[in-house]
């Protein structure tokens, strides 16, 4: 039996994937006074949702995307939105270091491989996060670069095109079935791994998956 071919690039999402994705614990303490403690975690969902839907409208940069799906989920729940919110959260990201389980097979991956992120992310906000991996990166793409964000194709085209390769050459993880995992697989992305962080519903039932993908637990399954 032949064996499967050596991806020419291996691309991740960033933030929920490499980068531990803390946008919850700010936003607690930021409408700790608006929010009551038993609703906050559906507030939160609530807030996830609406991130995930203005990344399918018009493009604008991040920071004024979460700044619009705040006031959109604040409207919701009628309570009182400032600008002031957004900023205050995301001047948290910044900080945002890595997963634990992601600096050392990262560097090894990065010994034999072109290492690449494509994020959903603005060029003024990504640098820092990437720089505390601790590993060489082939190339950062972000939303800013491709004025689309995931789960648009048209931020997985951009990335195809920059690196000047087949998408059958491109081995792509993430965390996340609804940002990257469904359009990869839409798009013919032969090779795509899930690392199930527990994020989304996974049905533990199935035998096979939907999208065609290898699931790993952590980074060390690579």
């Amino acid at each position: 039996m032949p064996s499967k071919p050596q991806p020419k690039y291996i691309s991740f999402d960033a933030y929920g994937t490499l980068v531990n994705f803390q946008m919850s614990p700010p936003t607690r303490i930021v409408f700790a006074d608006r929010v009551d403690g038993k609703d906050m975690d559906e507030f939160l969902d609530d807030f996830e949702a609406y991130r995930g839907d203005e990344v399918l409208g018009t493009f604008k940069l991040y920071p004024q995307l979460v700044k619009d799906a705040l006031k959109r989920t604040c409207a919701r729940w009628g309570i009182e939105y400032k600008d002031s919110d957004g900023e205050e959260i995301m001047a948290t990201v910044p900080t945002w270091g890595p997963y634990p389980d992601v600096p050392d097979p990262l560097a090894k991956l990065a010994e034999y491989y072109p290492l690449v992120i494509l994020s959903n992310a603005s060029e003024d906000q990504i640098y820092s996060n990437v720089d505390k991996l601790g590993a060489p990166f082939h190339a950062v793409f972000t939303g800013e670069q491709a004025g689309a964000y995931k789960p648009q194709f048209q931020a997985f085209e951009y990335m195809i095109e920059k690196l000047e390769c087949n998408r059958s050459e491109i081995l792509h993880v993430s965390s996340s079935l609804y940002y990257d995992i469904m359009p990869v697989h839409q798009l013919r992305f032969p090779q795509k791994v899930y690392v199930n962080r527990g994020f989304e519903w996974v049905d533990q039932n199935a035998t096979v998956s939907p999208y065609n993908y290898h699931e790993v637990s952590d980074l060390s399954g690579l």
